[in-house]
């Protein structure tokens, strides 16, 4: 598994974990049914905390991101429904597109950035 991690950054580590993670299921390097690594396995290749990888692991499973399997420990199953998902990220995105707006931002605008963003990760 290869995972980034920037112990310089502000960032919190298991925070930094948990994205980087989204992030390999939003490029399919994780798919569906893929088992991670087991909390001391992956705190060793990093070199941290096991308590950080395991905090990092309960926030994707909060968030519905991966799931535990008594077998195969954390696996990538993203559970809930399209639905729910797009209800979450409709919360997320409001706030910037206000700010877009406020900021005199066009929709053209946004929606080019949105798209290269897109594009950017779904390869």
């Amino acid at each position: 598994m290869l995972i980034e991690i920037d112990f310089n950054s502000d960032e919190a580590i298991y925070l930094q974990l948990r994205n980087q993670i989204i992030l390999g299921i939003a490029t399919n390097t994780y798919r569906e049914g893929d088992a991670l690594p087991s909390v001391r396995a992956l705190a060793d290749e990093i070199g941290i905390n096991m308590h950080t990888v395991n905090k990092a692991y309960s926030l994707l499973r909060q968030e519905g991101y991966v799931k535990v399997d008594r077998r195969k420990g954390a696996v990538i199953a993203i559970d809930e429904t399209r639905e729910e998902h797009l209800s979450q990220i409709r919360e997320v995105l409001a706030p910037i597109v206000l700010e877009a707006v406020c900021r005199n931002i066009s929709r053209e605008e946004l929606h080019k950035m949105l798209d290269e963003i897109y594009d950017k990760y779904r390869l």
